[in-house]
Parts: structure tokens; C-alpha cells; sequence
């Protein structure tokens, strides 16, 4: 070792030695001792490039409003190919309808929500899932207007639906004892007039997280007695006591999604969850408090007949469902299902009529329209309007014949 150290520093400051690769030490030591060239044994490493094709999916940009032409409804899949990179390389890109545009972000009220959230470390849907719809919703036409979305117990689900992009596990974490109070206290500070509670899916937990969901709930009306609360819940595994707990906490509207048709749900759906076991979620609810309103959303472009959608309709009604909403599938990531066709307007607004006609108490459909998407205005212009014009007629019936009877006696 005394004769070949000062070799070794003498190498190191050798002008022939302009680089040092980046290995093993022995691996230096064993080359600078017996050369100065470069070692040409083994084949140069290629250079790589981190690249995450598998979960790149619609980005933000492209909802972003732009000056290019739109596409009409025969173009909705036209797919533009462009020379990418030195070497040439084809990549393919497909163009989103236009009446998938939406405004960037913005307002007053969007910045508030987004950094309280961030200060109660509190999730929403809206930036789980990627919904372009975050910049109306959380800005909403007015401030009692504005809806947010909470995610309870967490941004971890034990499910899997193929088409959600919430990340997933067979064991989450625990839940957070505090979160119930910390919900309270943002609505509270927000001062918005309506609020979309959502969770994941917990199966780990016995009562699937009902009693958390429940007390979130009570913690609201007691901090802030006038919002309105809409609960957008799983199906606790079909345990329907625990339906009947989140039901009778005091809330407003009982939301759950059957998001497709029947014949499609094997395939869309985690395996946990079914057409029937929903039904009977929804029809739970409204037994349990008949003057509450319930509510589910189904998605379009999955590949759903005309006639499947007439069953899930009818279906739901004959569960009491008030409300549906329709809105376009959207591809988070290519792990997920992919579109099987881009919904035109006119098809929405065609289905937005026929569950009117069959009865629903309010539907809205579009394109961007989500389960939660402007819940507040949908069910203070529309669904209490319709009931505060009722009692008023009933009212106004009982006065009339009150004067009726005076009347007469005199």
C-alpha cells in the first residue's frame, strides 16, 4: 500500500484524467492503478429519460380555453400526430371536443377555499379527481352559491373503480379524530351557503366510516345552523344501519352514485360495489327520512346503450331517487378505462328532459357537469324554491278557507 498511494494522488492530478466516472470505489481505484486510457471492455451506457407515459392523462391544459377552431361532434376523436423530439419520434394527440373548455382557475373565493384547505390539512374532490369544474364551482355565481367538496377520512381509498383517480389501498391510514372539527371550522370561516361532503371508500374500518361521516355532519349544523349539507357517501359494503346513521345526522340530501348502467357496472365499478346494492342504498335513505332529498349521478361514454340508461332511470325511481345528474366520462390516466365516445350537448340536454319527464325532481346534464358540480345552485334555485312555493300554496289554501269559515259564522 506505501507505494501505490502516492501513484494513486498522482493520477488524480494527471492532465490526461479529465473526468472521474461515477462507480463503485474499488472499481476506481482497480482502473487508475493499472491505466490511464479508457477502459473500451464494456459498451457505453445508454442515457435515459424519466418518462410516465402510463399515467399521463388529460392535464389541466387540456380544459383550458383556446383560439384553435372547435371540433364538431364527427371530429370529437380526430387525432393530430407530431415530430417530437431530435430524433423524430411520433407522438399522438388527441383533441378534446370544445365544449370541454373551461376558464382557468380565478376569484377571491377560489384562493380562500384553496389555501384554508391547505392550513387544515382538509382534501376535496375537486383536486382528487381532477375536475375542471373547480374554478366555477368554488367561485359559484354568488358567495352563498359556492360549493365545496370535502373528502373525509382521507385521499386514500381501499377500492378500485377503473375509472376514478384516487389512489388506492388495503390499508389507508388511520382516521383523523380531529378532521370533523376542522371541517366545521372551514365552512364556518368560508361562509358558504352549501357544502358537498364526500369520502373515500374505507372497508377497513367496521362501520365503513359512517359514524365519522355522521359527526362531520352534527359538527357543521351546530358551528354554521344555516348551511345545507349534501352528503355524497359509499355503500358501506351494504350495510344499511350504518345508511340510516349518515341519514338521520341532520343533513339535506342524501347523494349516492350509481355512476353507470347495470350491465356495465361489472366493469366499471370496484367488484365490491353493485347496481343493486346502490339501489338499495338510496332507497334506505329516503325510508329513513322521507322529506330528504336523494341523489345520484351516472356518467356517459362508457360504452352505455340507450336502453341500459332507460332501466338505470327507471330504476331509480322506483326508489324514490329526487334528483340525477348526467355528465361525460372522462379518462384520468391510461390505467383507467378508456372514453368509448365524447357525449355531444344536444344528446345531455335530450336526457336532461326525458328524467324530468319521468319525474325527477331536478336533473342537470352536460358535458362538464359532475355529481357535485353547482350542487348549492341547483338545490336553492330549484329544489327549495319548488318546495317553499308549495307550502306557500298550502298555506295560502288553509288561509282561504280559514276566511271560509269566519265567513260563514258571521
Amino acid at each position: 500500500m506505501a507505494t501505490s498511494a502516492p501513484r494513486f494522488r498522482c493520477l488524480l492530478a494527471s492532465p490526461q484524467i479529465t473526468s472521474i466516472p461515477r462507480t463503485r470505489s474499488s472499481q476506481i481505484y482497480r482502473s487508475f492503478a493499472t491505466t490511464t486510457e479508457p477502459d473500451t471492455t464494456k459498451p457505453a451506457r445508454r442515457s435515459t429519460t424519466f418518462s410516465d407515459t402510463l399515467n399521463s392523462g388529460p392535464s389541466f391544459s387540456d380544459f383550458i380555453s383556446t383560439s384553435e377552431p372547435p371540433l364538431t361532434p364527427s371530429e370529437a376523436y380526430e387525432i393530430r400526430t407530431a415530430q417530437v423530439g431530435p430524433e423524430g419520434r411520433k407522438k399522438t394527440i388527441t383533441r378534446l371536443p370544445e365544449w370541454l373548455k373551461t376558464p382557468i382557475p380565478n376569484g377571491t373565493n377560489y384562493k380562500k377555499i384553496k389555501n384554508d384547505l391547505r392550513g387544515l390539512n382538509l382534501h376535496t374532490v375537486c383536486e382528487e379527481a381532477r375536475c375542471p369544474n373547480i374554478s366555477d364551482c368554488w367561485g359559484g355565481s354568488s358567495k352563498s352559491a359556492a360549493t365545496a367538496t370535502i373528502m373525509l377520512m382521507g385521499d386514500t381509498c381501499t377500492r378500485g373503480c377503473r375509472f376514478c383517480s384516487v389512489k388506492t389501498s388495503k390499508a389507508p391510514p388511520p382516521l383523523d379524530p380531529h378532521e370533523p372539527e376542522n371541517t366545521a371550522e372551514a365552512l364556518k370561516r368560508w361562509g358558504l351557503g352549501y357544502v358537498v361532503l364526500t369520502s373515500v371508500d374505507r372497508d377497513d374500518l367496521l362501520d365503513g366510516g359512517a359514524r365519522h361521516f355522521a359527526e362531520t355532519i352534527i359538527k357543521i349544523k351546530q358551528k354554521a345552523p344555516t348551511i345545507l349539507v349534501e352528503a355524497l357517501t359509499g355503500d358501506y359494503a351494504g350495510d344499511l344501519e350504518m345508511v340510516k346513521v349518515v341519514a338521520l345526522s341532520g343533513l339535506d340530501v342524501y347523494a349516492h352514485n350509481i355512476e353507470t348502467t347495470e350491465a356495465l357496472t361489472p366493469f366499471v365499478r370496484d367488484r365490491r360495489a353493485t347496481f343493486r346494492q346502490s339501489l338499495e342504498v338510496l332507497r334506505t335513505a329516503k325510508e329513513a327520512k322521507p322529506d330528504l332529498i336523494t341523489k345520484t349521478s351516472m356518467m356517459l361514454g362508457l360504452g352505455e346503450t340507450e336502453s341500459g340508461i332507460w332501466e338505470a332511470l327507471r330504476a331509480l325511481r322506483e326508489s324514490s331517487v329526487d334528483v340525477i345528474t348526467f355528465g361525460q366520462y372522462m379518462r384520468p390516466t391510461k390505467r383507467h378505462m378508456p372514453v368509448h365516445e365524447y357525449i355531444t350537448p344536444d344528446t345531455f340536454e335530450m336526457w336532461r328532459q326525458r328524467a324530468l319527464d319521468m319525474g325527477f325532481l331536478y336533473c342537470a346534464s352536460g358535458p362538464l357537469v359532475r355529481s357535485s358540480y353547482k350542487a348549492g345552485e341547483a338545490f336553492i334555485e330549484n329544489v327549495l324554491k319548488k318546495r317553499n312555493a308549495s307550502k306557500r300554496d298550502t298555506a295560502m289554501a288553509a288561509a282561504a278557507r280559514d276566511l271560509a269559515g269566519v265567513a260563514k259564522d258571521a
